[in-house]
């Protein structure tokens, strides 16, 4: 099948934008001689054909511009007018830069540039430079399958192209002297090595080098007097440094023309088709994250030690489960010290704490860095405990990526859509191994890919085979293989993509491009090196799954770019119907994380900025008056916008939206001046459009919180201070025949262990202005039990709750034994030592305090401490109330609950207390179940009697039974440790404020 593309109107802008910058230039011819006498170097250039005496020539054909710099600065500028693009101020070296999102055709858009200059300017000679092997083949291949649209399209205009090769160095004479359109496609590598030392010949380039092959002369030399136009393909990986600079430039080009999606320096951007306008326009394929984890991910303990510093005393850098602000639990780095607790470093995720994740010990054994903790775990530098097994979780991928390949088959293929699956590893041993005679056999992946194919196939997909069977194969051995560099013996290996092991590959890859998309060829499923992950792609491409042993290297980008283009049928057209472009990426992350990662890459590679507002925002805006009259802003009419929103405040110094914008609008206190009113509407919704990341709380205003003086400084407070002030100590006592019947009980009525289960996330991306969201809703489901995909290991859970709970071996073996729960332990060990632990510490617990005693300390709260208003801040209509200046020891109080505000209010309107504040986090009680941080400190003072002093817990409910039991058992230490403080401070649980005195 051949491919077929037609002209889209982005392109042709694109197209446009370059051409019409030589606008007002004329066709003329520019010859130069080649000396072509042995030993005599480039004569002079000439404008017309002489007779040279006694010298043997060649005449040359070369790029003539006939337009000044002030010329050419003039049309950029009226192009960027109409592009909506700051205006340039300097020609900058004739660099022009064309920035268009990766599958949307930016070889193509070239192509006809070059042609298009060519028609309209009598341009002949052209350089495309590229940073790699794989760009280079990716490029060549390109133009070979667009050669007949363009020869049909331009009235078979000869134009020869080919790739710069060093041994063919006759290439070079024929591009210097030919009269038609040359292209030659360049590695920078190919020319840039010579300005590493440039006095030493024999370590530059052979372009650098004179040679017989070209009658002396050097081949920079020729392409040089030909005044190219250099065409930088991703510039941001071609002349990134002062060496690459130079290279460019020793090609004398006449301009330099810059594509990609990604750069990295903006000369005289011409047309930018962005991330967002690409998705927003149906330009590329929509993305959809399925997301495969276990169930039990963030569920247990997790701890991977990444490295261990012995500057400043020995500390280790961890991966650990940690507790995120919206309560989500997700992996992060911590760095952690002998004695350091892995629940804080978390912040706050309750099984660090429950199994006793004390960080005791950190060391080397025999070269072996390691680390200790107190329940008696160690983990040795770059291994994991509480991991899920990635085995089970890369065969769980395989079979997603194989479902979802065969549910958009029963769809595709009545269209005559072909469908494509791509996985990439980073160990070809995993998929194609070799005995000892030199036999290819199949690797890991390669069996678990054919036994979940056949699973799948012959079960749920039954009717697909029954249906296609006979026009598409559907045997596990034909319709997989691999693209991987090879050895001397024809034998796959692993590469870092960009070898000369490499370049055959990618022209296996390029050359199968079509091959692969016509139904005769079975092959569908494509497993490729990690390494080979750019300058090639397939736009039938509708899954890509990464299956890596090691860390991924792989950017969001990358694994992407490989299938974002539009998909096409068997006749070679495109299917732009947005049904059809759904692009599915297996991730072994959440899809949270997936978007996250996708939107920083676009930030720092893409240089997008999402949610910012620019000076040439609003150029462009239109709209009609009333009157019928059409107006549009310019760029210095979004200019002037863009500075009276500075001016306001509105705009914080990194180009993002200050919270006063939204504030303002919403009491209809935003106004534009009178001059661009009739735009407000347009430009608010512009600029809510691209800050749709903002917070809703955010909107509301930030309100300080400080320390009223008039109370803090007063006889009443200091008063009711001091009889609160005093720290204490605990010991415990235990029953332990009680203990064991208690724990049987609550062990025989234990949830049910139930296995570990793959599940599996399939949410949908929306690439928007203000950022990388979620577009619809996140469809669930269970890929299906663990050990359905590897077999389970047995850890030694008698030791491993030893560690956890400090009991006896025998107390646990007898407490197991008869709750009659021991048989789940062999459905899901890791989940039945988390419970059973859990269930255990509970009750010790529980009997702990039953024997637990109070006494006081020698040490005290410091009040100025305690009481700190630095950085305290609430919001207004969120959670923070205004108070008068006559009872409270701040200015306002924050609230954490409904229940708790009710509270505040209550005790500010009652005549009968003279004193209360919340207390701050910083003043806790010590527990055995953890540190205790009271609510309220009250006073109430009834006309005539004695003054009642509370330390007061607000909860929704005042009986014990009903609080939860960690809840249960620290209020209990709150009441002994006031208790023994003997200062006639009562400590209640009340619901609310009239509970108190009642109860007083």
């Amino acid at each position: 099948m051949k491919l077929k593309f037609i002209d889209q109107q982005y392109q042709s802008d694109a197209v446009e934008s370059i051409v019409n910058i030589f606008e007002g230039s004329k066709v003329k011819d520019s010859l130069f001689t080649i000396d072509i006498s042995r030993g005599k170097g480039l004569t002079e250039l000439v404008e017309y054909r002489t007779e040279g005496v006694g010298v043997t020539y060649e005449l040359g054909f070369a790029n003539k511009l006939l337009l000044d710099n002030a010329e050419l600065l003039a049309n950029v500028r009226k192009i960027q007018e109409k592009n909506g693009i700051l205006k340039s101020t300097d020609i900058n070296g004739r660099n022009f830069t064309i920035e268009m999102e990766t599958g949307t055709g930016k070889t193509y858009v070239y192509t006809k540039t070059i042609l298009e200059l060519h028609k309209r300017y009598g341009f002949t000679k052209f350089i495309i430079v590229v940073p790699s092997i794989a760009i280079k083949e990716g490029v060549y291949k390109s133009f070979q399958i667009t050669e007949d649209h363009f020869k049909l399209k331009y009235d078979n205009e000869i134009y020869n192209y080919f790739v710069y090769d060093s041994s063919k160095l006759t290439q070079i004479q024929t591009f210097a002297t030919s009269s038609n359109i040359e292209i030659m496609i360049i590695n920078i590598d190919a020319f840039r090595k010579s300005f590493d030392d440039p006095e030493k010949e024999t370590k530059a380039n052979i372009i650098h080098r004179a040679s017989d092959k070209l009658s002396g002369n050097k081949p920079i030399d020729l392409i040089s007097s030909t005044n190219p136009i250099v065409i930088i393909d991703e510039p941001q990986s071609v002349d990134n440094t002062p060496k690459a600079k130079d290279a460019i430039k020793s090609l004398n080009p006449l301009c330099t023309l810059r594509y990609s999606a990604t750069h990295r320096e903006l000369y005289n951007l011409m047309y930018r088709l962005t991330p967002v306008d690409a998705y927003q326009e149906n330009l590329v394929k929509h993305i959809e994250v399925s997301s495969l984890q276990s169930d039990e991910t963030t569920a247990k303990p997790y701890v991977k030690l990444i490295s261990i510093n012995d500057k400043n005393g020995f500390s280790a850098k961890l991966e650990i489960n940690v507790l995120k602000s919206d309560g989500s639990i997700t992996k992060g780095t911590v760095t952690a010290k002998i004695g350091e607790d892995l629940w804080e470093k978390s912040g706050g995720v309750d099984y660090y704490k429950e199994m006793n994740y004390i960080l005791d010990d950190i060391g080397t054994f025999e070269d072996v860095e390691y680390i200790y903790f107190a329940n008696g775990v160690t983990v040795n530098k770059g291994e994991a405990v509480g991991e899920v097994n990635q085995d089970a979780i890369k065969r769980a991928q395989i079979r997603e990526t194989i479902e979802l390949h065969l549910k958009k088959e029963e769809t595709y293929l009545k269209h005559g859509i072909k469908v494509l699956s791509l996985f990439f590893i980073d160990q070809v041993d995993k998929y194609r191994v070799y005995d000892t005679s030199g036999q290819q056999l199949k690797g890991q992946y390669g069996i678990w890919f054919e036994e979940e194919f056949n699973k799948l196939i012959n079960g749920r997909f039954k009717r697909l085979k029954d249906t296609y069977g006979n026009s598409i194969s559907y045997d596990p051995e034909k319709i997989h293989d691999g693209y991987f560099s090879v050895d001397n013996k024809g034998r796959a290996k692993d590469t870092k993509g960009d070898s000369i092991a490499d370049e055959s590959t990618y022209e296996l890859i390029m050359r199968d491009k079509e091959r692969l998309l016509s139904i005769e060829e079975p092959k569908r499923f494509i497993f490729s090196h990690s390494a080979l992950k750019e300058g090639w792609d397939n736009p039938n491409v509708f899954q890509v799954c990464t299956l890596v042993e090691t860390q991924d290297t792989m950017t969001k980008r990358q694994k992407i770019g490989r299938g974002l283009r539009i998909c096409v049928n068997q006749d070679g057209d495109r299917i732009n119907e947005p049904k059809f472009n759904i692009l599915s990426v297996v991730a072994n992350e959440s899809y949270k994380d997936f978007a996250s990662g996708l939107q920083r890459e676009l930030e720092s590679d893409a240089g997008y900025k999402f949610g910012i507002i620019e000076k040439a925002s609003f150029a462009g805006m239109e709209l009609t008056t009333p009157y019928g009259v059409e107006i549009t802003l310019s760029q210095e009419d979004s200019a002037k916008i863009y500075a009276q929103l500075k001016s306001k405040g509105y705009l914080k110094s990194n180009g993002k939206i200050d919270d006063k914008f939204f504030s303002d609008v919403q009491n209809n206190e935003f106004k534009l001046p009178d001059e661009y009113i009739v735009f407000q509407d347009k430009v608010i919704t512009m600029i809510k459009k691209l800050s749709r990341e903002i917070e809703i709380k955010n909107v509301n205003k930030k309100i300080k919180v400080s320390i009223n003086k008039k109370i803090f400084l007063s006889d009443a407070f200091k008063d009711m201070w001091n009889r609160i002030k005093r720290k204490t100590l605990y010991s415990v006592e235990m029953d332990i025949d009680k203990f064991k019947e208690d724990a049987i009980d609550k062990l025989k009525v234990m949830p049910k262990i139930i296995a570990e289960k793959i599940e599996r996330e399939r949410t949908k991306l929306n690439i928007t202005s203000g950022g990388v969201i979620q577009e619809g809703s996140t469809r669930y489901g269970s890929v299906g039990d663990i050990n359905e995909f590897d077999t389970i290991i047995y850890p030694d859970f008698i030791r491993r709750l030893q560690d956890a709970t400090h009991l006896l071996r025998s107390t646990i073996i007898e407490v197991i034994k008869e709750s009659g729960r021991l048989s789940e332990f062999y459905d899901n060990p890791e989940s039945f030592i988390k419970n059973v632990s859990s269930i255990l510490n509970q009750v010790k617990k529980s009997n702990l305090s039953k024997g637990l005693k109070y006494y006081q300390s020698d040490e005290y709260f410091v009040q100025e401490d305690v009481f700190d208003d630095t950085d305290l801040y609430g919001y207004k209509d969120k959670n923070i109330i205004d108070i008068s200046d006559e009872k409270n020891v701040y200015d306002h109080v924050i609230f954490d609950s409904t229940i708790e505000k009710q509270f505040a209010i209550d005790a500010e309107e009652d005549e009968d207390v003279t004193l209360y504040a919340k207390l701050p986090k910083r003043f806790t009680v010590d527990t055995p179940f953890g540190t205790y941080n009271p609510d309220w400190i009250v006073v109430i003072q009834s006309s005539g009697e004695d003054k009642l002093y509370f330390v007061a817990e607000t909860k929704g409910s005042e009986k014990d039974e009903e609080l939860r039991e960690r809840e249960s058992n620290k209020i209990l230490c709150g009441r002994k440790h006031f208790e023994v403080l003997d200062t006639e401070v009562k400590f209640e649980v009340v619901s609310k404020l009239k509970s108190l005195k009642y109860d007083g």
